[in-house]
């Protein structure tokens, strides 16, 4: 007897390679590539995009006509934000996150909520038997809920039931547990992920159920799967936060129905996620009186400014100092204590600094320099800065202040929630003032050291 022949398989980018290499040699990932018998490649090959709809016709974008696509409301304002208005006619999302962060019980509230605002809804669970559902929904307090419930991993069977049953919304919960009969792989792997999802993106397309896939998700935080797996989608959601907090964030990735890097924040309750209706108040401090080490920035999260305080302690070192960030970029960091010593004459060279963002926020835009540094210099001098006061701006190499987007929208949000100090870029000074609120703008570093030092 013959014996089967193999190919390996790149899990990240699904790159097939003759022989096994440490290094994938599409996608230079290391340790990626999985051993997959040949029959299964070639039924990939045959079986791929069988579902295909019909060809169109080449036409000028002038003469196809386009409408603006109608959203459902899932109930959940927060959830809502993220997807850009609520669900999509034909869309396909992805949501990842950790075991146990709450995406079968976010979606299972979804599903409830739009079943009794008229929609037919369908969960798909791989996972669990439909009693364990039951007892969760139970659990949630969704007592009476006509949410269809299947249990299958069959694609096949899953495809059928779709087709029958005709929702408007469906979870498949989750993607990796599903599978083809005409592929000889295993559940979970990279054929099988990989064609699930295009039949399943394609049966959304041509029968116009919006799709929900839950995906696992690997020890390195990323979505299992090939990384065509987020291509093929239309929206990719990642759960964030600890499992031992409150709260929950989720954020848009990808969204070609609305704008990327959305957030929303839910808090975790015996009845389930409910929606945070004032996020800011999560990333703020509790300090009765201000403190040293202490500053409040405004950054934006998608198109929502939120508050967020920047912690920062300074120590004495030893003769290697540490430098450590949580929710920021450490390098950053080192480059930002570079610009302090160099333009305001605050040196930091023998001291441990440390810095972080409050509430387990990350920050990735360079809006956060001016409130970090002026947190390491209030800790440094054990003076804490006035009470209600923020800033805000993108700081340079030559000690420059540059301006953050959209600084209008930050201020009038910092002064909703009571501030009253702001120092902020000169480009991002207000024509109009803004009631209950001292705005200073600086051009350089060094002005707002002086600034800071004429309000203490």
């Amino acid at each position: 007897m013959a014996k089967e022949k193999s190919v390996f398989v790149c899990s990240d980018c699904g790159g097939n390679s003759p022989k096994w290499l440490g290094k994938c040699p599409h996608c230079n990932a290391w340790n990626t590539l999985l051993e997959t018998s040949l029959a299964a490649s070639e039924g990939t090959v045959k079986n791929r995009f069988a579902s295909l709809a019909k060809t169109a016709e080449v036409a000028a974008l002038c003469d196809i006509e386009a409408s603006d696509f109608e959203r459902t409301p899932t109930g959940h304002d927060e959830l809502d934000r993220v997807l850009g208005g609520g669900m999509v006619e034909g869309g396909v999302v992805l949501i990842g996150g950790d075991p146990g962060i709450g995406k079968s019980t976010l979606l299972l509230q979804a599903l409830d909520s739009l079943q009794r605002a008229g929609k037919k809804t369908l969960y798909v669970t791989g996972e669990e038997s439909g009693a364990q559902v039951a007892l969760r929904a139970r659990r949630l307090g969704l007592d009476g809920s006509q949410v269809r419930v299947l249990a299958e991993i069959g694609l096949e069977k899953i495809l059928a039931t779709l087709a029958d049953q005709q929702p408007d919304v469906a979870v498949i919960d989750s993607i990796q547990t599903v599978y083809s009969e005409q592929l000889s792989s295993a559940p979970g792997s990279v054929a099988q992920v990989r064609e699930c999802a295009a039949h399943l993106t394609r049966a959304a397309k041509a029968s116009g159920v919006c799709i929900v896939l839950v995906g696992h998700v690997t020890k390195e935080g990323a979505l299992a799967g090939p990384r065509v797996l987020e291509h093929m989608v239309d929206t990719v959601l990642y759960f964030e936060g600890d499992t031992h907090s409150q709260f929950r964030l989720v954020r848009a990735i990808k969204n070609r129905f609305g704008a990327v890097n959305e957030m929303g924040v839910f808090a975790m309750t015996e009845r389930g996620l409910k929606g945070v209706s004032n996020p800011s108040a999560i990333f703020l401090s509790q300090h009765a009186q201000p403190v040293p080490g202490s500053c409040v920035m405004v950054t934006l999260e998608g198109t929502r400014p939120l508050l967020v305080e920047i912690q920062a302690l300074v120590d004495s070192g030893g003769p290697s100092p540490r430098r450590l960030s949580v929710g920021l970029d450490k390098d950053r960091l080192a480059m930002l204590l570079a610009v302090l010593h160099r333009h305001a004459g605050v040196a930091c060279m023998d001291q441990d600094v440390f810095i972080n963002a409050v509430g387990g926020v990350r920050i990735g835009e360079p809006a956060a320099d001016l409130a970090v540094m002026l947190a390491i210099t209030s800790s440094l001098r054990g003076k804490p800065l006035p009470k209600g006061f923020l800033a805000f701006g993108e700081v340079g190499l030559a000690g420059e202040v540059r301006p953050a987007p959209r600084g209008q929208e930050r201020l009038k949000e910092a002064a909703k929630l009571g501030f009253t100090v702001a120092v902020v870029p000169k480009a991002n000074a207000p024509k109009k003032a803004i009631e209950g609120m001292v705005i200073h703008a600086v051009e350089r570093v060094e002005d707002a050291m002086n600034v800071v030092r004429g309000l203490s």
